[in-house]
């Protein structure tokens, strides 16, 4: 007969364990998977091949990045982000119009600053600040407050 797995049934170490690995940095693989789909979105965009999905996929990597970097996990260049929420505007416009969704020079420069920036975030952020910024990237799309609420310092 098959024996039952154990499972601890003290709640109180199942929480320590999450708390403990809310410290730790996302899964190598996780990082890797999460900053693939990034640079290929952009290079997808850069050659002209690109899609909506591309493009969003670039607009969010911009919020969570300046997003993580409020929260302290990297720096982020704030004439990058400017420069980068212009070029993907006009691939918005023009994607729509025209069904052609590319990023030229001009607007792939601070796109590829950011998805730099984003891919080290991924793999040195502990995952309660990426959480947090996820969770802020959901409240802005859902059009609710996003900014980040202030935390208690011992």
């Amino acid at each position: 007969m098959a024996q039952p797995i154990p499972f601890s049934r003290n709640t109180g170490a199942a929480r320590a364990r999450h708390a403990k690995a809310m410290l730790l940095p996302l899964a190598r693989q996780i990082a890797d998977d999460l900053a693939l789909r990034v640079h290929l979105a952009l290079d997808a965009l850069r050659r002209g091949a690109g899609s909506m999905t591309d493009a969003q996929t670039l607009t969010q990597t911009m919020l969570l990045t300046g997003f993580l970097a409020e929260s302290g996990f990297g720096s982020v260049n704030q004439e990058h982000l400017s420069a980068a929420e212009r070029a993907v505007s006009m691939v918005f416009d023009i994607g729509r119009e025209t069904d052609r969704w590319e990023l030229d020079d001009t607007g792939f420069a601070p796109f590829a600053a950011i998805a730099t920036s984003y891919d080290q975030q991924l793999h040195r952020a502990p995952l309660w600040a990426v959480t947090e910024a996820s969770e802020r990237l959901d409240r802005f799309v859902a059009g609710l407050p996003y900014q980040a609420a202030a935390r208690k310092r011992a």
